[in-house]
């Protein structure tokens, strides 16, 4: 079943990667707006988080109207992603800009690392691209698997024409940290989905939700700081990958800064970046769920944290 899936996928990749940038990602709009009508989950998600988030702001008709962009754009993230993996460095230069990389180290000194709190958004796979511009780093970044893992293995070898290491999260936590404790990395890790059960309890767009701390954990782990690495749509066919302040995650003293302190401050880039361009991020995911019983529990015994609910926006959200 899973060589019946590839195979078409396999050609798309391949048909796709021989046009021109503009026409690939105006085919990417196209598959867009055909899921607007056929995913109705994912829209009914879409719409309830965008209404949760700026329905004091935007009329009913204007939320229905960004959200069907949203799609598009989803639709031009994928085939933009597809087209830019593996392209080469002058390739990638006519469709990507890199903005912030004054806020790091042209090159690690005593084997130090560096953690890049991206997220969905824009091209994120294009974050990989500022590799070509700190050479001296090794580039690599987390993912979830894919099924099967046929399709799996045909995104992971994209990604790695590119020159990323790629490691799986739950199946290669052990390879990672090997490769990070010899030092000179560049990580990028997603947070800006949900933490699941144990995640912190913090606010984002002004509600509560599960916040995985693991950029902030890891971080600490290695003495690395933290800086926001995220993508921006400029225009059709053309990104702009931004590079934010270094954020520290150990005190001048060195004592370990609270990962919920941390997480608030890069949260607030995520909502700045979302709120300059909200057809830019990720829609369609549940971002916003109902406290687990462990972190309800956590909340009881520290009163004076910063829940303001026990529920995220929209219906079952």
């Amino acid at each position: 079943m899973g060589f019946l899936l590839t195979q078409p996928v396999r050609v798309l990749i391949a048909l796709l990667r021989l046009l021109p940038v503009g026409l690939a990602v105006r085919i990417g709009r196209a598959f867009g707006a055909v899921a607007w009508w056929i995913l109705r989950r994912h829209r009914r998600v879409a719409l309830e988080n965008l209404t949760a988030v700026f329905g004091q702001e935007f009329s009913a008709g204007e939320i229905r109207r960004l959200a069907r962009e949203n799609f598009r754009r989803l639709g031009e993230n994928y085939v933009g992603a597809v087209w830019t993996s593996g392209r080469t460095f002058e390739e990638i230069q006519q469709v990507l800009e890199v903005s912030g990389l004054e806020q790091v180290p042209a090159e690690p000194v005593d084997h130090a690392n560096l953690v890049f709190a991206t997220g969905h958004f824009g091209n994120f796979d294009l974050c990989g691209g500022i590799a070509s511009k700190l050479p001296k780093w090794r580039a690599a970044l987390t993912y979830r698997a894919l099924h099967p893992p046929e399709l799996n293995r045909l995104l992971v070898g994209l990604r790695a024409r590119s020159g990323l290491r790629s490691f799986e999260r739950t199946s290669e936590a052990r390879a990672l940290r090997s490769f990070m404790s010899e030092g000179g990395v560049a990580l990028g890790l997603l947070g800006d989905q949900h933490g699941g059960p144990k995640g912190l309890w913090l606010p984002f767009l002004g509600h509560p939700c599960s916040v995985s701390p693991a950029p902030v954990l890891l971080a600490q782990r290695y003495r690395a700081p933290i800086a926001s690495l995220l993508c921006f749509r400029i225009a059709l066919g053309r990104w702009r990958v931004e590079i934010g302040p270094l954020i520290p995650v150990i005190t001048p003293d060195g004592a370990y800064r609270d990962p919920a302190e941390v997480m608030h401050e890069i949260n607030a880039t995520y909502e700045a970046a979302i709120r300059r361009d909200p057809a830019n991020w990720f829609w369609v995911h549940r971002r916003w769920k109902p406290a687990s019983q462990w972190q309800r529990d956590k909340l009881a015994r520290s009163p004076a944290g910063p829940v303001v609910s026990d529920h995220g926006p929209g219906r079952g959200t």
